[in-house]
């Protein structure tokens, strides 16, 4: 009799210590989500398309280079619905993953910009830790179907169970402190100072992190992203217009002529095999001697960014409906 009570009691332990610890992580789990989403407020802003935005007039996609340098005010304020759906380090294959996901917002007619930069057709990112890093927001923000590369076990701990991969931020449970919030991005204010030395030396290291150790510059996958990008649009009657933003003359300078050569290359192709239309600011005279317009070395400050966007509005022929 004893032996059976002591199987029971056995038993019930192998049942109520794992529920318990499952009870706990769940009880523990949900205030610590909202500690973790604190990380990807990047991503938040695709909650408000079918809420505030019903259809998009205007948008474009991109890395930094999109999600800094285009201003929408001008034409908001003229009544059009725009939207940025750009993010930092953000690949064509993250660009073709955000359209598959909320291009049916786009109105029919509308224009969409494709930041084109130096780095676009490799990866801006630095290495396999940093592309897993900025990889995990789109956990937030995506459809399983429409992450490049799917992996459940890393939906469950950093979308579904966060608190699997807390680590030492589960310390943040027990904080009454603010939360600081860290972002990878542009300073975006108006310089009123301008050092000249930090912007040489910033864009020694932009230009480092954008060209040194990468294998191949121009990888045959990313081409094939973005004409799937272009494809897309065509199909859901989104004009597509590619683009490359205005850089400054510390970080333009540094590029060599053999790869600006190979660049425009491949956009020549690009665009001789699509049909959309390309303009280049990446050395328009009305930015890049002029760095009151910069946050940093390749990045517009407000007042850069809505002189952009003046700019576009006068000379881009697709956004000539929406220019009055």
């Amino acid at each position: 009799m004893k032996k059976y009570s002591d199987i029971i009691r056995f038993a019930l332990k192998c049942i109520l210590i794992p529920a318990a610890a499952v009870l706990i992580i769940l009880c523990i789990n949900k205030p610590y989500s909202k500690i973790n989403d604190q990380k990807y407020l990047d991503v938040s802003k695709y909650s408000m398309l079918g809420v505030f935005y019903e259809e998009v007039n205007i948008g474009n996609l991109g890395s930094s280079h999109g999600a800094y340098n285009f201003d929408y005010t001008l034409l908001t304020n003229r009544g059009y619905s725009c939207f940025n759906f750009a993010n930092a380090s953000q690949s064509f294959d993250y660009d073709y993953a955000v359209l598959k996901e909320y291009g049916h917002y786009m109105a029919p007619g509308s224009v969409l910009f494709i930041p084109v930069s130096y780095f676009s057709f490799n990866n801006e990112v630095i290495n396999e830790e940093e592309a897993q890093a900025m990889s995990l927001r789109y956990y937030h923000c995506l459809s399983p179907e429409n992450i490049p590369d799917y992996d459940f076990y890393l939906d469950v701990i950093t979308n579904r169970l966060p608190i699997l991969s807390a680590g030492e931020d589960i310390l943040k449970l027990f904080s009454f402190g603010k939360l600081s919030i860290v972002a990878f991005a542009a300073e975006d204010e108006t310089r009123n100072d301008i050092n000249i030395e930090e912007f040489a030396s910033q864009a020694r290291e932009r230009y480092s992190r954008h060209f040194d150790n990468k294998e191949e510059y121009f990888m045959p996958e990313r081409i094939e992203e973005l004409t799937d990008i272009i494809n897309y649009c065509k199909e859901h009657q989104i004009t597509p217009v590619l683009i490359t933003t205005p850089f400054s003359n510390y970080y333009q300078d540094l590029v060599s002529e053999e790869f600006l050569q190979e660049f425009h290359d491949t956009i020549d192709t690009i665009v001789s095999d699509t049909g959309v239309n390309y303009y280049d600011y990446s050395c328009d005279p009305r930015f890049y001697d002029n760095l009151q317009y910069f946050s940093d070395c390749d990045h517009l400050n407000a007042d850069g960014a809505a002189y952009f966007m003046q700019l576009l509005t006068e000379e881009v022929p697709e956004l000539q409906p929406f220019s009055y």
